[in-house]
């Protein structure tokens, strides 16, 4: 019982924290999935293992663009709940990747439907204050902000332990009577990670003109600067 509360303490704080840096603060990109993953995966003692999943699930987050109050996933807390659970799986296990990363799938859809729920707490909280606001009080913008980011805040841990709790035993069991080939089975995930990315990089391409141009001298810089590195 100790040693599993070792495990969540940390867990639950880093999601909390991600969960946070989504929207409300400080949005310094740890709520993106290959950093959150990775520091979930390194809390558990296997930031490599926390990197893959976080890498898959950059190229499938690609699809989502968070603009104003639309509904997405939220994948600062799930990639952690993702990279923990990969953290405590052997990673050479065959289905260790595959389950990892649809753990962080579900949490990602569950924890964005909590975003929704933040938001609808956030704007009975203004109408609550409506007047203050009205008046033009700097306390009450405030006490609405402050109120906000901890209710994001919470909802981050909230979702975090409920997922990991629920998810990171389910995991194991999967994992356990998994029996497919340790090599093709991260392939198919990579393989349907690269087909989305794909489908939101068309996306783009279609959309903005000169995309492909910028995205290919992008792509030759990088490639340039990891050979001359």
């Amino acid at each position: 019982m100790i040693t599993w509360l070792i495990e969540l303490l940390p867990v639950v704080l880093l999601g909390a924290v991600c969960g946070l840096d989504v929207v409300s603060f400080p949005q310094a990109m740890i709520s993106r999935p290959i950093v959150s993953a990775t520091l979930g995966g390194g809390i558990l003692g296997d930031p490599v293992g926390g990197l893959l999943v976080g890498a898959v699930l950059e190229l499938i987050a690609l699809e989502t663009l968070p603009f104003g109050s639309s509904r997405y996933p939220e994948w600062g807390s799930a990639g952690v709940v993702g990279g923990a659970i990969m953290g405590l799986t052997v990673v050479d296990a065959a289905g260790a990747l595959p389950v990892a990363v649809l753990c962080a799938l579900v949490t990602a859809y569950v924890s964005g439907s909590s975003m929704v729920l933040h938001r609808r707490l956030i704007a009975h909280n203004a109408h609550r204050n409506k007047r203050a606001l009205e008046a033009g009080s700097g306390r009450a913008v405030r006490s609405v902000q402050l109120q906000g980011m901890t209710m994001d805040l919470v909802r981050g841990a909230i979702v975090t332990l409920v997922a990991f709790a629920v998810l990171r035993p389910l995991a194991r069991a999967i994992v356990a009577v998994w029996h497919s080939s340790p090599v093709y089975s991260p392939a198919v995930v990579l393989t349907l990670a690269t087909i989305v990315a794909a489908s939101a990089l068309y996306k783009i391409f279609h959309g903005i003109p000169k995309a492909v141009i910028l995205f290919a001298v992008g792509l030759l810089g990088g490639i340039g600067v990891l050979v001359l590195g």
